[in-house]
């Protein structure tokens, strides 16, 4: 017997996707897909819940009350809500102590504070997992600009990882000499074809260091990893962990602000700097902001899940169109970034104009590449999103450069995650580039 009623609301469901601009082919595909992965979404669904209690356990062992979302402004000395959410965070990540502020302008910016706080001159910073991420480039000084680690007498070295994706341990010993002051690990991709790095692998580096240097401070770029699995890099030997309230700890619902945890003296040492010596944490005032910055921490484990079932649907959808996308549709996940190789311009193009066209807002403006501050390529990038920027929401972008690979991330929902990566496929089916 035929459930008429169910077949009604789903007709309902492909009107509306048509009304949006999907096709008919590509909705089918769409729902093909999303049936082979109900085992994996299952999966997904089982670490949320794991990682929401662990949110819901810190905010009640730290005792929130509705005088945590209190305003304050000026110097902000004696901000309780702002001390009780660092308080939060440490107890999430596991760290000794965390510095949550909104005078932290982006990731970028929490991993120079980070790093110009711990770094003196005559320090070495080492990367031994390659290439930093590329606005991390001026910072360090790769790339000449006002004010890098560079100009101040700090020096940089980097291993690069082995063709396969490994670490090259035997060059990393070479390369811990008595100037390594601190050791950046980047977890997730950025915009490389590499592979995102597991918590549990980055503990495997981590020991591999502090057994020949104890005293090296290991700071780990979480950008985009948050939530993803059920450990944080705290809990595998990082001093310090870094990231951005626009990605995945802001659930979406924080309008600005990053974070700094771990080791309570290194920490505070970033506090120093953002800030000044001598006021470091006491000053910095949250102006209103604390609501969204707990409500949206207490959601983002749901949100991660939304967006982490988006970046597998397109792993799949890509890979049986052909395409080389990293991490593949059945590789475990370390972040919320799905990469598709497209290997021409107008790939990345239309990919980009797809998520731009199924989002919120400014869904009737088209994204082209441009000159963007920080990079050394012009960059596209869609992002219609409620907070300028934020990658925890539908987003995409990607250098114009070979190999022409495009990074996909966020949606708050899984329906809108679902939603984009239907209207790429469509805008990519209408410029030639896919035949269904």
């Amino acid at each position: 017997m035929v459930n008429t009623e169910y077949t009604e609301k789903q007709l309902q469901t492909e009107w509306l996707y048509k009304e949006l601009g999907i096709g008919s082919r590509v909705y089918a595909l769409g729902k093909q897909i999303e049936e082979e992965l109900k085992g994996r979404f299952a999966l997904i669904d089982e670490n949320v819940e794991y990682n929401q209690m662990k949110v819901l356990h810190a905010m009640q062992k730290c005792r929130v009350d509705a005088s945590c979302f209190a305003a304050t402004s000026g110097y902000g000395y004696n901000d309780y809500g702002r001390d009780k959410l660092e308080e939060v965070y440490a107890a999430v990540f596991h760290g000794e102590d965390a510095l949550v502020r909104p005078q932290i302008a982006c990731g970028t910016h929490a991993l120079a504070v980070a790093l110009s706080g711990n770094l003196r001159p005559g320090d070495e910073l080492l990367s031994p997992v390659g290439k930093p991420y590329d606005t991390l480039e001026e910072v360090i000084g790769i790339r000449p600009s006002g004010g890098s680690l560079a100009e101040y007498g700090v020096t940089y070295k980097q291993v690069d990882l082995l063709p396969d994706g490994s670490f090259d341990y035997a060059n990393i010993e070479k390369a811990l000499g008595e100037k390594t002051r601190m050791v950046t690990i980047q977890r997730s991709k950025g915009y490389q074809t590499r592979p995102t790095l597991s918590v549990d692998r980055i503990g495997e580096l981590i020991a591999f260091i502090k057994e020949r240097k104890p005293d090296v401070i290991c700071m780990v770029d979480n950008c985009y990893g948050e939530f993803v699995e059920r450990k944080e890099p705290v809990e595998v030997g990082a001093d310090l962990c870094v990231g951005s309230l626009i990605k995945n700890p802001g659930g979406g619902l924080a309008p600005i602000g990053g974070y700094i945890v771990g080791k309570k003296q290194y920490v505070e040492n970033a506090a120093y700097r953002l800030s000044s010596p001598g006021l470091g944490k006491e000053v910095g005032a949250s102006l209103g902001v604390l609501p969204d910055f707990y409500q949206g921490l207490f959601l983002a484990p749901s949100v991660v899940g939304g967006a982490l079932k988006g970046a597998v649907f397109a792993a799949n959808i890509y890979e049986r169109l052909g395409f080389s996308v990293l991490p593949d549709g059945r590789e475990s996940r370390h972040d919320i970034i799905q990469a598709v190789t497209f290997g021409t311009p107008q790939g990345v193009i239309a990919f980009c104009q797809g998520i731009q066209a199924a989002a919120p807002v400014d869904s009737y403006v088209t994204p082209e590449p441009w000159a963007m501050p920080g990079y050394d390529s012009d960059v596209i990038m869609a992002a219609g999103a409620f907070v300028q920027g934020s990658s925890i929401e539908l987003s995409a972008d990607g250098p114009i450069k070979p190999p022409y690979s495009v990074y996909f991330q966020g949606g708050l929902t899984w329906q809108h995650a679902k939603c984009g990566i239907l209207m790429s496929l469509q805008k990519m089916v209408e410029a030639g580039l896919v035949k269904l």
